[in-house]
């Protein structure tokens, strides 16, 4: 144990929807970055349900009922790995996906009935509009915003260089 405090993590705002094929791809980003930096790195991630897509709404508010029940990132990668399963059987998957993670799939049902987490997801959304998140991904750290969704070629070098900045900067 050291006597000197610990530095704040920085943190990185992954902007996302879980039905979202551009996000299931950056998942590889977010476990080389999880491998870099570990505690040293905060991903949050930040809720952003597109339109054109029928379950990202019930999918965000599924992941935050995850969350409640202590499994958040797995039901969120779980459900990012089978976003064209996602498109076709929508709300059942949700419910499936909860069982094979030993989650309480009856409270994700009653909770998607309910809505105890829109306010989350909506106020995840409108944080995202206030500051130009369009589409998903789209990666916020330090002030920069980054956009997937057109290109994530060089996104992740692009968020390193930043991270080491900022992480640099503590010290």
């Amino acid at each position: 144990m050291s006597d000197s405090p610990s530095a704040a993590p920085v943190v990185l705002d992954l902007w996302c929807e879980l039905e979202c094929p551009d996000c299931h791809r950056a998942l590889s980003d977010v476990h080389a970055l999880r491998a870099r930096y570990g505690d040293r790195l905060e991903v949050r991630l930040r809720h952003f349900p597109l339109e054109k897509h029928k379950h990202a709404y019930a999918a965000a508010q599924a992941a935050e009922e995850a969350v409640d029940q202590g499994k958040g990132w797995p039901y969120i990668e779980a459900v990012l790995a089978r976003t064209a399963d996602l498109a076709r059987a929508g709300e059942p998957l949700l419910l499936e996906v909860a069982g094979e993670l030993g989650l309480d799939a009856e409270e994700f049902d009653t909770a998607l009935i309910d809505g105890r987490h829109l306010l989350i997801v909506d106020a995840d959304q409108a944080e995202g509009r206030a500051i130009g998140v369009t589409g998903t991904p789209t990666y916020v750290i330090g002030d920069e915003r980054l956009d997937g969704g057109k290109s994530q070629e060089g996104l992740r070098a692009r968020i390193e260089e930043i991270a080491d900045r900022l992480l640099a900067g503590q010290g």
